[in-house]
């Protein structure tokens, strides 16, 4: 790339990112006064704007409903056409317009107005008629355009994109929506599958590897080789787990003659085995894992901190995509 041209895309990078540095100074009442309706709002949230702002609006919308907030994009010249019954009481609009005079997105203010719907703007301009009638109306003004005519919506859709992230995170913090929230709405592609659940990979049932105290080497060297995990579970009379036997601990009794036989399982195990609750993030485990230097790790009911549901490998997570 020649200098020019980087110089060029290097000022469009600029005046966008003083665009976006702009708007904290235009955080006032009106960005607190939005959040508490959103929290306070009963329905969904409908989020509109025409042309560049609407695409805008449609990632607004789609990041909401993924950070646990229902909400959905209305186009404005479909709403005017029908789309409008979408729209119910307890709903709460979000209109882009960097004019504040967008004719399609003015046309919906009485039918909101009709719903006792509230309205937040996010506007270039505090004065428009689309800022008057807002509940909250957002300054998202930029000073410059990076277009160099000053024409292409540019730094001034970066900035209401990024109010809009604002808004969205800020939302989610205040609703406590945690990373097994997040999950849960995530369920597919790689963001889902780092946040699984241990609970949703771990062997449960009789895929435990699980032998007493007083169960024989040889045959606790046959469970641990049976259920292929490479280690497996000692528990006492009550079936309260009391420690681990892997196969390296094994192998190096043998190494050093000790008889298979004559050897019972607690006398080789190490107490106070490593655990996990099953509502963790198998991300979570994977650290556990690397950090001592483990590949399996015990899973307890979460609900029942002292009841043994599962065991997770380091395999389970990394073939899950988990980590």
């Amino acid at each position: 790339m020649s200098r020019d041209l980087a110089e060029r895309a290097g000022k469009v990078l600029s005046v966008e990112a003083d665009g976006i540095l702009g708007l904290r100074d235009k955080l006032d009442a009106n960005f607190t006064r939005a959040i508490e309706l959103l929290l306070s709002a009963s329905g969904k949230v409908i989020v509109t704007g025409m042309g560049k702002s609407g695409l805008i609006g449609r990632k607004i919308a789609a990041t909401l409903a993924s950070t646990g907030t229902p909400a959905f994009f209305l186009h404005p010249a479909e709403g005017l056409h029908g789309d409008i019954g979408m729209v119910l009481e307890g709903d709460i609009v979000i209109a882009l317009s960097n004019s504040g005079e967008t004719h399609e997105v003015l046309r919906l203010l009485p039918v909101f107005k009709r719903l006792g719907l509230s309205l937040i703007a996010l506007t270039g301009s505090r004065d428009s008629t689309l800022a008057r009638h807002a509940d909250a109306a957002i300054d998202v003004g930029v000073r410059e355009e990076a277009c160099p005519m000053g024409l292409a919506p540019t730094a001034s859709t970066t900035a209401a994109l990024a109010m809009g992230d604002a808004l969205a995170v800020v939302l989610f913090e205040e609703k406590g929506f945690s990373a097994q929230d997040f999950a849960m709405l995530h369920p597919g592609g790689v963001l889902g599958r780092k946040l699984l659940t241990v609970e949703e990979l771990m062997h449960t049932g009789d895929d435990i590897p699980l032998v007493s105290c007083d169960t024989p080497l040889k045959d606790t060297l046959f469970t641990i080789s049976a259920r292929r995990l490479g280690v497996t579970g000692v528990v006492n009379g009550s079936g309260a787990l009391v420690g681990v036997i892997t196969d390296g601990d094994v192998r190096r009794a043998m190494a050093r003659g000790i008889d298979l036989f004559s050897t019972r399982a607690e006398e080789l195990m190490s107490s106070n085995p490593k655990r996990l609750s099953s509502s963790e993030l198998a991300a979570s485990a994977l650290r556990k894992m690397q950090k001592h230097s483990i590949t399996s790790l015990f899973v307890f009911d979460a609900k029942d901190p002292d009841r043994l549901a599962g065991i997770v490998h380091i395999h389970d997570i990394l073939k899950a995509g988990g980590g």
